[in-house]
């Protein structure tokens, strides 16, 4: 059944579809309408699961990590600064191997206070031992749910799943969704029954105290089940567009590559603006296309060799940055390429940081703009003269930006 509503909406009937036993967040901009949505389906008897009030972000991951430990599953959502006030729970539901899905609403971070998208928070939690799959468009944050529900229950990976959508730009965005019935959600996604949970008829410890001896194992099996879980991640994307004709890639997904000269990478909501420019700049006769990243935790780093080693030149653009280092995506995309011989110019352009728009014109002057061919990171659409006046008078602008 198609219909017309908020990214928000569309995420919230697709969690109830999932049927999550404990349902728990903290209300947060651009991630409210989400819970909230929730929150009245619970109320309202059409969702029977347990919905937790809780004083803040830090509670909402405990609140989910304890019910997941009792064989419950268990959703929450968060965004930006609550996604940071969850970075100590998150690494323990990692560590515990819980399959919690979330969804994080992309939000720029303070300081200064910014609530417009771009991916700084959740990439800034890339290494706390979570899959993140980021979606490109509402519908694909409507599947990817019961997709994420699936690849994190599997018993050879039994990792908690982030699913990354952009604040604004999909959260509360309207567009047609065709929405999962819930017998077809049923025959996808099974009832979660874990081997191992805590229960007064089996007493077990999870998370306990571990030493030296042992500790670095229980990194390295972390580890080994993110690398397992690209498999998983391909094998469900197959088996959702079986069932329902909807593929959206599993690791990576190409557009336009077979002859493209000049690949565009980038992950979320912009892709529809690359793929736009994509198409203008084809009926100008240029040879470009364009990849998409799905997973970056799991990073597909051979998929991701596979699709652009034919190129002579990668523009990878990402909204966000480490500073000191530059690109987060792209560095990633380099380390890829490492021991290759096959290796085009890679440059990556960091823009769109605290909601500026990234528009075709945006897109276009990049893939025109030769002075990229040059391989490292530049920031694209600064203003000159903000900087000037933040060089010039740094107390005053303290004081605005506070």
């Amino acid at each position: 059944m198609k219909t017309f509503l908020e990214g928000s909406q569309a995420v919230a009937e697709a969690v109830a579809l999932c049927r999550p036993s404990v349902i728990s967040a903290y209300p947060i901009t651009p991630q409210t309408h989400i819970v909230q949505e929730l929150a009245t389906m619970v109320a309202n008897g059409k969702v029977k699961s347990e919905f937790v009030n809780v004083e803040s972000e830090f509670s909402a991951a405990s609140v989910v990590l304890g019910s997941e430990a009792t064989g419950a599953r268990s959703y929450t959502a968060t965004t930006s600064q609550g996604l940071f006030l969850m970075g100590e729970v998150l690494f323990n539901i990692s560590g515990m191997r819980l399959p919690i899905v979330m969804t994080c609403a992309n939000r720029a971070v303070s300081s200064p206070i910014n609530i417009w998208n771009d991916q700084q928070d959740s990439l800034s939690m890339r290494d706390c031992g979570w899959i993140q799959i980021y979606a490109e468009d509402n519908q694909e944050a409507h599947d990817m749910h019961l997709q994420a529900y699936k690849i994190a229950e599997n018993k050879d990976i039994l990792l908690p799943v982030m699913v990354c959508m952009d604040g604004f730009v999909l959260t509360h965005s309207y567009s047609p969704v065709e929405l999962i019935q819930p017998d077809e959600a049923d025959k996808f996604l099974p009832p979660f029954k874990p081997d191992d949970f805590l229960t007064p008829e089996k007493p077990i410890t999870m998370g306990a105290m571990v030493g030296p001896d042992a500790y670095m194992e229980t990194r390295f099996q972390l580890h080994d089940a993110m690398q397992k879980s690209a498999k998983v991640i391909e094998d469900v994307a197959n088996e959702f567009n079986e069932q329902f004709g909807r593929y959206y890639g599993g690791l990576v997904d190409p557009y336009k590559l077979d002859d493209a000269e000049t690949v565009i990478v980038s992950m979320g909501s912009v892709l529809g603006t690359i793929k736009e420019s994509v198409d203008a700049l084809r009926n100008e006769g240029e040879k470009i296309g364009v990849l998409k990243i799905r997973a970056f935790r799991p990073f597909p780093k051979d998929s991701i060799y596979d699709a652009l080693k034919g190129a002579k030149r990668v523009i990878v653009i990402e909204k966000a940055m480490s500073a000191g280092q530059g690109g987060i995506v792209s560095n990633e995309v380099r380390a890829a390429f490492y021991g290759k011989t096959k290796k085009p110019k890679i440059c990556g352009c960091i823009c769109g940081l605290g909601g500026r728009d990234i528009t075709i014109d945006t897109i276009t002057n990049i893939v025109k703009d030769s002075s990229l061919d040059q391989s490292g990171d530049q920031f694209i659409g600064l203003k000159k003269e903000l900087l000037e006046d933040a060089e010039s008078d740094k107390p005053e602008v303290a004081t605005a930006n506070a």
